[in-house]
């Protein structure tokens, strides 16, 4: 930005970027709770950092849907930040489980009515696609903490079944409060190991084996046992 209000000679511009975007976001946890999160608060927000309507532009050019994107990372952050100290590999998997969302939903807890206004916004239709890329990146986030490494479809399935425990438990801790939240998460862990349990003694891929088998007959004549 051509006329940045602090950016120094030797500072790079990126760096005053990455700052600059972190102090408009603070500016916003203020003032979300009186005006919601739309252009309104993108535009309150920047002007409290001294930016022009040009410079707002630059630096946040979706404007409220990159805000939301701001503030959803820094919760993600400050989850690791929780973590950090944590040893997931002296836990079982459905306590890293159970730490890992304890963590993210605490991680939002300190500016609770601006992490409401702003699920509101990524409520709306029109932001939905945001809404779920930013639910997966915090399920890829908690789920590589705890140790996943697959890659195969059990990649995919594991950070959809996360990601549908996360929305509804992150709503009951900005609205019931920390307890009944994590009771609810305890509940869900426990219902999807009990599927999990039973999935094991399955064997999904016959019905596949089996077409597959009457197919390879059929195109090479081979006859059946």
């Amino acid at each position: 930005m051509t006329d940045a209000p602090h950016l120094s000679n030797s500072e790079p511009e990126g760096n005053w970027a990455d700052q600059m975007e972190q102090a408009v976001l603070d500016a916003a946890i203020a003032r979300a709770p009186a005006l919601g999160w739309n252009s309104r608060l993108v535009r309150a927000a920047c002007a409290d950092k001294g930016l022009s309507k040009g410079d707002e532009e630059l630096l946040l050019p979706n404007g409220a849907r990159d805000l939301a994107a701001l503030l959803s990372r820094r919760h993600d952050d400050r989850a690791m930040a929780i973590l950090a100290d944590v040893d997931p590999k002296s836990l079982k998997i459905r306590e890293r489980i159970a730490r890992a969302l304890s963590a993210r939903m605490e991680a939002g807890a300190e500016h609770i009515e601006a992490t409401k206004r702003c699920a509101a916004f990524l409520a709306l239709p029109v932001n939905a696609d945001l809404g779920l890329k930013l639910t997966w990146e915090t399920a890829d986030l908690l789920w590589r903490w705890a140790g996943d490494t697959t890659t195969d479809w059990n990649h995919y399935s594991k950070r959809a079944i996360l990601s549908g425990i996360l929305v509804p438990a992150l709503t009951m801790r900005w609205f019931d409060g920390r307890e009944a939240a994590e009771a609810f998460v305890a509940r869900r862990i426990e219902n999807v190991m009990a599927f999990e349990k039973w999935k094991a003694g399955k064997d999904f891929d016959a019905p596949l084996r089996k077409v597959t088998d009457v197919l390879s007959r059929m195109r090479y004549g081979a006859k059946e046992a």
